[in-house]
């Protein structure tokens, strides 16, 4: 019996996009497409590196079991984004009703006679995915969608859709509309009733300046014409003397 008919792996390759300082998983999913109860154990070239659960299991007939594969955070770029660790899955069939309790290291033993199945895995490093792009001016919130004219006076397929849409949303209800003119009207009342309490309060603060012009001349004639009196009678007794 063949691995691939014991148990089938997905992926065949475990690919990590690779970060530095961080830690990166990658899923497995053990398929069992026999009707025995498989158990199964995972082991790596680089046991340090890397953190498999579960690393040992049992698969029941024609079902499915997860695995997460994670790789710790590493320090250093690795040269040229190439990974020689390598994952070997080795699959055996056990009893009916067997749980992952009932696995030991000998039932993997091939020199003690049992059939073990082996599948080995290839690790990969991959670029991680890139940021979103920056949004361009025509996208900007509020802006029109540029369209642009091909030679044979066609759209293309992306700006028919966009335009279409524009179309497809159509005008809006009514009650919108009429929503949005009250709220025009009261601020408009607002701000005319704004504008006459401004000009109201620029006529009261000239009649404030003329009233006080005012009073600031008369204080002065009155104490000029006081101080005349005062030499008009100095000058009357000084003659009398």
């Amino acid at each position: 019996m063949s691995t691939d008919e014991l148990l089938s792996i997905e992926p065949q390759e475990l690919q990590f996009p690779f970060e530095l300082r961080k830690q990166i998983s990658c899923p497995l999913r053990l398929l069992n497409k026999s009707d025995y109860y498989v158990a199964f154990k995972i082991k790596t070239t680089n046991p340090k590196k890397y953190c498999v659960r579960p690393n040992t299991g049992v698969v029941l007939p024609r079902s499915t079991c997860d695995v997460i594969v994670t790789m710790q955070a590493q320090k250093e770029m690795p040269p040229d984004m190439q990974c020689k660790d390598k994952f070997l899955l080795q699959s055996v069939i056990t009893s009916p009703g067997a749980t992952p309790k009932d696995i030991t290291p000998e039932m993997f033993n091939k020199e003690a006679g049992h059939e073990v199945e082996e599948c080995k895995l290839r690790v990969a490093y991959v670029a991680p995915p890139r940021p979103p792009s920056p949004v361009h001016e025509g996208s900007e919130e509020g802006s029109s969608p540029r369209v642009s004219v091909s030679d044979n006076g066609n759209l293309s397929s992306s700006e028919q859709t966009v335009v279409s849409r524009s179309y497809v949303q159509g005008p809006e209800p009514e009650e919108n509309s009429s929503e949005e003119r009250a709220l025009i009207s009261k601020l408009t009342e607002e701000r005319n009733s704004a504008i006459q309490e401004k000009k109201q309060l620029q006529q009261e603060l000239e009649l404030l300046r003329h009233h006080s012009s005012k009073s600031r001349g008369g204080i002065s004639f009155m104490y000029i014409i006081l101080v005349g009196l005062v030499g008009i009678i100095l000058g009357y007794l000084m003659k009398r003397t």
